[in-house]
């Protein structure tokens, strides 16, 4: 069986220990791809000596000494060693390896020069940031790679680099070029004053955006060909999308790939080291679940935080609500309903460690191009920290009706108060109304509007949706009774979103009125 392994793919998982010396010998292997484990110990020397061996991913673990030689993977394509523990000297025969066109190296201890061979290689990335590599760049890896790749090495030098190389010695070809070039200063001189007068105007207009790209260090789970100053830069009003949410506004931004992805400056946070922010956010980003965005990646200075999100391209379910001409089938709902009560569940008892969202509204529910629902802003308490976190929410939307009534005097987060906010985002599903609207008279409330309703003579009626037929009526009175038991007073009275799931699913014909009972809960009465 062995021998006829050809991939192994484990990326994100809990996985730990040294990686196996017998890999090497399985001859018919062409992936091996282990990111965001926990795998620590030196690479085997033998690892890439299957002559088929095209990819290899170890980025995000504690792999420690030197990089082998990897002369015998004449096919290796991609080599990802970034955010592990590595030291030593980047092994000049990777410059021998004909097809290897993606080399990230980045956020490791790596020593000594950059290999003069790579430059003949035809790279389509090479990352070596945040390393202690120094000497002269080839000059072909500076001009044609983003800055950001080679920042964090201090001791490098080269044309375009803070530091000019000492030795650079003007050739004789040089020598000979510098009649011309002193005739031309002058030209240049002329030319230049006028420029900087342009210049000026120009800058007092950009000065500002500028002034926020300071020095970021980037942390990609996966392979984004951008740089920070990219997403910083790019991060304006024609990018932005809504008003902005509470800890930051999202951008979306179109990548040199042709992807776009969604960006999110989170507005300040603690003081912690980069390798305890690190850590957290590798937490969430190790989170594999079809209804949780995935995290692509995060940059950081020393006053910010941006998160790389996966697009959504149908946006946010709280923009489609708010629409005047909102129509979606009730079949559609439901489809979101049990998918966002899926990815809760996830966090609260699947995922180790157990998360909580803290932010569950239907603002930050995203939707695929199928509708399929994926929570966005989960757990952002443990990126910039629980105080910052609690004066955040308070502060932005004190009174918000997401919020359980227990929100205001307990000072733990409970999975209760996910719960709370599930049952909200449920009665705008139900209701087909945002939860906090205007229209909605005295009160901006949707749980005291639909109490009030479901206690007055066929109130509860008035409480559906209009615009979905008839003939699922039975499962959207159902949905109700189920959004009126998450948004209990009291907190015990709540379901946990593993019961919240199995009783969205076994809606269907099995509701009727009669299972319902509005008058035999103390929840469906007076909670006004």
């Amino acid at each position: 069986m062995a021998a006829q392994l050809e991939q192994v793919q484990i990326d994100n998982n809990s996985f730990s220990g040294v990686i196996p010396q017998g890999l090497g010998h399985v001859k018919s292997l062409y992936r091996f791809s282990a990111s965001l484990n926990g795998f620590y110990g030196k690479i085997p020397p033998n690892f890439c000596d299957s002559p088929v061996m095209s990819i290899i991913n170890l980025s995000h673990n504690f792999l420690s000494g030197e990089i082998p030689e990897l002369r015998k993977c004449r096919k290796l394509v991609s080599l990802s060693l970034a955010d592990n523990s590595l030291t030593g000297h980047i092994p000049p025969s990777l410059a021998d390896l004909p097809v290897l066109t993606y080399l990230d190296l980045s956020d490791n201890n790596l020593t000594g020069p950059i290999p003069q061979g790579l430059q003949n290689l035809k790279l389509a990335l090479f990352n070596v940031s945040f390393n202690q590599l120094s000497g002269k760049v080839p000059y072909s890896l500076i001009s044609g790679l983003p800055a950001s790749f080679l920042q964090g090495n201090p001791e490098l030098c080269g044309p375009g680099l803070p530091n000019s190389c000492s030795d650079e010695e003007p050739s004789h070809h040089d020598a000979g070029l510098t009649t011309l070039t002193c005739a031309l200063i002058s030209l240049a001189f002329a030319v230049g004053t006028m420029i900087v007068v342009a210049g000026f105007i120009v800058y007092r207009r950009t000065h500002k955006r500028r002034s926020q790209v300071g020095v970021w260090r980037s942390v990609f789970f996966y392979p984004l060909r951008v740089t920070e100053h990219d997403l910083v830069v790019g991060m304006d009003e024609k990018s932005a999308v809504g008003s902005g949410g509470v800890f930051g506004r999202v951008y979306v931004l179109s990548l040199p790939s042709g992807e776009h992805v969604a960006v999110k400056k989170l507005v300040k946070f603690e003081s912690q080291s980069s390798k305890a922010l690190k850590v957290e956010i590798k937490t969430l980003a190790k989170i594999r679940h079809k209804n949780i965005v995935k995290v692509l990646g995060f940059c950081h200075s020393e006053d910010s935080i941006i998160l790389i999100y996966e697009f959504q391209q149908n946006g946010s379910l709280g923009d489609l609500i708010g629409r005047e001409d909102f129509r979606l089938e009730w079949c559609t709902r439901m489809k979101i309903a049990i998918g966002v009560a899926q990815g809760l569940a996830y966090l609260h008892k699947d995922y180790v460690p157990h998360l909580l969202h803290r932010n569950v509204k239907s603002r930050n529910i995203l939707l695929d191009d199928d509708f399929e629902p994926k929570l966005t802003d989960f757990a952002l308490d443990r990126i910039i920290g629980e105080a910052e976190f609690q004066s955040t929410l308070t502060s932005e939307s004190p009174f918000s009706c997401y919020n359980a009534p227990e929100y205001g005097y307990s000072k733990k987060p409970t999975e209760q108060m996910d719960v709370y906010s599930f049952g909200v985002v449920l009665l705008e599903l139900v209701s087909g109304r945002p939860a906090e609207q205007a229209e909605l008279g005295d009160s901006l409330d949707i749980v005291k509007w639909v109490r009030r309703k479901v206690n007055i003579t066929n109130g509860v009626f008035q409480v559906l949706d209009p615009n979905v037929p008839s003939s699922s009526q039975q499962e959207m009175l159902g949905a109700l009774d189920l959004a009126l038991r998450c948004t209990s007073v009291m907190p015990e009275k709540r379901p946990s979103m593993f019961e919240v799931v199995k009783a969205l699913q076994s809606l269907g014909s099995k509701t009727n009125l009669h299972s319902i009972g509005f008058s035999a809960s103390e929840d469906h009465s007076v909670q006004v």
